[in-house]
């Protein structure tokens, strides 16, 4: 995504959301072979991380460094992803927890 920025924008804030998405993927692909107690915990931090990620595109697009359209498909994304994770993670802890 960095890319697409200006020069002045492309090596702060473009790499920091790069970086951010590659973090996430690496996170996410290593907690799907993780026990269940270490994979929850891994889970909120990339449920931290993804809040962070959504947060700078938000920066970006205020700033006028991405268009509109661009900005409304990547929230979108973002906001399927943390729903995904969020969905997984509840899953783990409601089959850790012992039903009442």
């Amino acid at each position: 995504m960095h890319r697409n920025f200006p020069k002045t924008e492309r090596y702060g804030l473009g790499r920091r959301i790069d970086t951010l998405f590659l973090e996430i993927l690496e996170l996410t692909f290593t907690a799907s072979y993780l026990p269940i107690d270490p994979k929850i915990i891994l889970l909120g931090k990339i449920i931290s991380r993804l809040d962070i990620l959504k947060f700078f595109p938000q920066i970006a697009w205020e700033n006028k460094l991405i268009p509109d359209e661009k900005y409304i498909e990547l929230s979108q994304k973002l906001q399927e992803i943390g729903r995904d994770i969020g969905a997984w993670k509840k899953g783990l802890v409601e089959k850790k927890t012992p039903a009442k």
